[in-house]
């Protein structure tokens, strides 16, 4: 009877297990049971050899299985194609071109774009690992698997696993468009190809974590059940190499000299990182994972302390900024410009920022540290703006400098998020610096060609008061004084109008509201000036040469001022 059946097993050992799987494993159980039976009767002659033929037989067995395993396992472990892992992820993610970043940008920033709701909606969105090897398939595999880890032969097993899933994994990544780069391959590339690739890496993360590795995590779970720390083996060294040239990118950025401009990729690369925190911990559970997870949460914690030191030297870099860009027309800088910008996308990431800056100190400080460091960052500006201002040899364009560049950043801040966070004491404390250039501007422009229309100097007296008031008489004035006062005034108001014309003040209601104030003071003491003095000059030759303007050509020219009008530009 036993033999009759260790014939049987034998037969079908013989055959292999590739036609009819089950009853092949079902063979090995039959060998082992007769090698334990054997084992208890050594009383019988022939037990020795009969247990030596079965140990033989289950050794070419054991072997067979092992090329099945391999073979079984190599036929079904395909690269994943990239459009089949756009359709694992959720539609906002989705590339609508051939680009790898979602919507099909791979990066490039605009502030138009809400960031925070963006990492919101990637943050609750439903992902579905694709099906990486049949789930029929997966029982056999485990059966394959457990007779072998019982036959002793783990180490075989693991190797087989490791390359063939490693392999297959990596071609993955490889046609997704990962690519395998050096820190000095990172340290050579141009700002804008760097910051594309950096785009990318960010969609390649969320892509490998949520998808691949956790589709493989899958796989290994099923085919090892029953063999934790080998299972975690296994899943271990399948991943090491893809995960480390991932995580040595990452780690490339983090490391490179540091720029204002990196500082939002560096805060992306944060998030991603922060945003994969407890899937890494789940998917790359068990102690063989450790080095893995370890690298992972060292990378999150570089980038941090890279991000907040990019904060650091942003600050520094907007004070001490020397660019010799001179603004000729006193409008807005291009740093206040960039810096205004600057802030604008650092409220995009409010969320983020405390959350880094919470990496280094506990306390729940962090909208407060937030605030401090834009004030800092305003007033590193102001700072700048105020040395820049001197280089005016024009008293009037350097005010009016000062005024359009502090208005553009009340302005800014009053129209975005920083507002809330600076105050309106803030916003209250630089609207009023803003009209005291604006005076500062009147006063220095204006005070001379006003000194023109005063009846100061024309009397014999020398008496001082202002034209207007009663209008009075001219008795007393001398002609050749009065004529030689309107030709001053001519003069000095063509001058003015030709000079600030060309200026510019770009905010059209700051602009509007500056001409108000300059032909609120102007106009009327010409028109007294003229009422009071005009008739001395009218009755004398050619008054025409000397009463050029009325009233009313003052006004059109003065509409023509902080145009930024170019000298060879017709007049209107």
């Amino acid at each position: 009877m036993l033999i009759g059946k260790w014939v049987n097993a034998e037969t079908k050992i013989l055959r292999g297990p590739h036609e009819d799987l089950e009853s092949y494993l079902g063979a090995i159980d039959q060998l082992k049971g007769n090698i334990q039976f054997f084992s208890s009767k050594k009383s019988f002659r022939s037990c020795d050899a009969v247990i030596n033929n079965s140990n033989n037989l289950l050794t070419k067995a054991i072997s067979k299985l092992e090329d099945e395993f391999k073979q079984r396992l190599l036929s079904y472990s395909k690269p994943v194609e990239p459009d089949r892992l756009f359709d694992c992820l959720p539609n906002s993610l989705r590339p609508s071109s051939g680009s790898p970043g979602p919507n099909g940008e791979s990066s490039g920033r605009n502030p138009s774009n809400n960031h925070s709701e963006q990492k919101s909606i990637s943050e609750n969105a439903i992902y579905t690992p694709p099906t990486l090897i049949p789930p029929r398939i997966l029982p056999l595999l485990h059966d394959l698997a457990q007779q072998m880890v019982q036959a002793g032969h783990q180490q075989q097993l693991l190797k087989i696993y490791r390359d063939t899933r490693s392999s297959v994994l990596e071609e993955s990544l490889r046609k997704l468009g990962v690519e395998k780069l050096s820190k000095e391959d990172v340290q050579k590339m141009q700002w804008e190809v760097l910051e594309a690739k950096i785009g990318n890496w960010i969609h390649f993360m969320r892509i490998a974590v949520k998808l691949l590795y956790a589709g493989e995590r899958i796989v290994c779970d099923q085919i090892f059940e029953g063999f934790d720390s080998l299972r975690d083996q296994c899943f271990g060294e399948v991943t090491a190499s893809s995960v480390s040239v991932l995580l040595s990118f990452g780690d490339a950025i983090a490391k490179s000299k540091r720029s204002p401009e990196k500082l939002f990729v560096l805060l992306d690369m944060y998030e991603i990182m922060r945003e994969l925190h407890s899937e890494i911990e789940m998917i790359f559970k068990g102690k063989a994972c450790s080095e893995i997870r370890d690298s992972a949460f060292g990378l999150t914690k570089r980038l941090a302390q890279t991000a907040q030191e990019t904060f650091g030297d942003f600050e520094e870099a907007v004070e001490k900024d020397a660019t010799k860009t001179a603004v000729l027309d006193g409008t807005v800088h291009p740093l206040t410009s960039y810096v205004i910008n600057y802030v604008k996308f650092l409220f995009d990431y409010q969320s983020t920022l405390k959350q880094l800056f919470l990496e280094f100190d506990n306390k729940d400080e962090t909208g407060s540290q937030l605030a401090s460091v834009t004030m800092r960052i305003m007033q590193a500006l102001q700072t700048n703006l105020d040395g820049k201002s001197k280089q005016y040899k024009d008293p009037a364009l350097t005010h009016l400098f000062l005024m359009n560049n502090i208005h553009y950043m009340v302005r800014s801040v009053r129209r975005s998020e920083a507002k809330d966070l600076l105050g309106d004491d803030w916003v209250q404390r630089h609207r009023r610096i803003v009209q005291q250039h604006a005076n500062q501007y009147k006063r220095n422009a204006w005070a001379k060609i006003l000194q023109c229309l005063t009846i100061q100097g024309l009397t014999s007296s020398g008496g001082g008061s202002s034209v207007g008031g009663d209008g009075g008489n001219s008795s007393g004035v001398s002609r050749a004084l009065v004529k030689d006062r309107f030709k001053t005034f001519n003069m000095q108001f063509e001058e003015l109008h030709q000079k600030q014309s060309q200026w510019t003040v770009p905010d059209t209601e700051l602009r509007e509201s500056l001409r108000l104030a300059v032909a609120e003071v102007l106009l009327p003491a010409y028109r007294s000036f003229v009422k009071r003095f005009g008739p001395l000059v009218e009755s004398g030759k050619n008054p025409q040469k000397y009463i050029k303007y009325v009233a009313e050509d003052l006004e059109r020219m003065l509409g023509e001022f902080f145009e930024g009008k170019n000298l060879n530009e017709p007049k209107r």
